[in-house]
């Protein structure tokens, strides 16, 4: 089996850097409250004020513990965002944050990136995965060709998306509820909600991908 995912150094160092930074940042503007507090156009001068009435060393360690804290905060996030792929000659095996998706080798028909998408296709030709992740795609190349899977440059099945509107007419009622959902989801930056929407409008037999906050959909064979 072949398991690709982050180096250990961006797993592990995002709870170092992120920290860190967050530290570094926050002691910053405590530093520049007092010349903010003159700006009198500048937003939340209350909360600035406040910084400067803080008599040392409390303001300098609150700001160093909240910038801390809010790193500790991001590299949680960002480190639910990292997906993990196992290859193994019988599966497929994707994992990110607290799901795992499971395909074997029947089902998997090929697979290639898409941007920044790893996507598995059925014989068939429908798709059965498509996540978001940062990983290698020469990586990703050789950890499926290596197990014996095809490996494919781009997607075979481009030019048959369209563009989604609403009340699509060859789209059933359900479908077209999911893209008006996943629309929101889309404009409020909500990226775990529209991933997951995106995966209920696939079990449906439509596959969707996105171009520039656009929806696009193919109705799979």
């Amino acid at each position: 089996m072949t398991t690709v995912q982050e180096t250990a150094a961006v797993r592990y160092g995002i709870w170092v850097l992120c920290p860190a930074v967050g530290a570094a940042a926050v002691w910053g503007l405590k530093l520049a409250a007092a010349w903010i507090t003159t700006l009198k156009w500048f937003p939340f001068q209350g909360v600035f004020a406040l910084v400067t009435d803080i008599p040392e060393p409390w303001a300098t360690i609150a700001a160093l513990g909240i910038g801390a804290v809010a790193g500790a905060v991001l590299a949680l996030l960002w480190a639910a965002e990292m997906m993990s792929v196992d290859v193994a000659h019988d599966r497929v095996v994707l994992r990110k944050d607290d799901l795992v998706f499971d395909f074997g080798r029947a089902q998997v028909e090929s697979a290639f990136v898409d941007g920044k998408q790893l996507v598995l296709l059925s014989p068939g030709g429908a798709e059965l995965a498509r996540e978001t992740s940062d990983l290698s795609r020469t990586r990703l190349e050789q950890a499926f060709t290596g197990q014996g899977y095809r490996w494919r440059d781009a997607d075979p099945f481009a030019s048959e998306f369209r563009m989604w509107v609403e009340h699509a007419p060859e789209l059933p009622a359900e479908v077209n509820a999911l893209f008006t959902a996943r629309r929101k989801a889309i404009s409020s930056y909500e990226h775990e909600e529209a991933a997951e929407l995106a995966r209920e409008i696939r079990k449906r037999g439509v596959s969707v991908r996105d171009e520039k906050k656009r929806q696009y959909y193919r109705c799979e064979r």
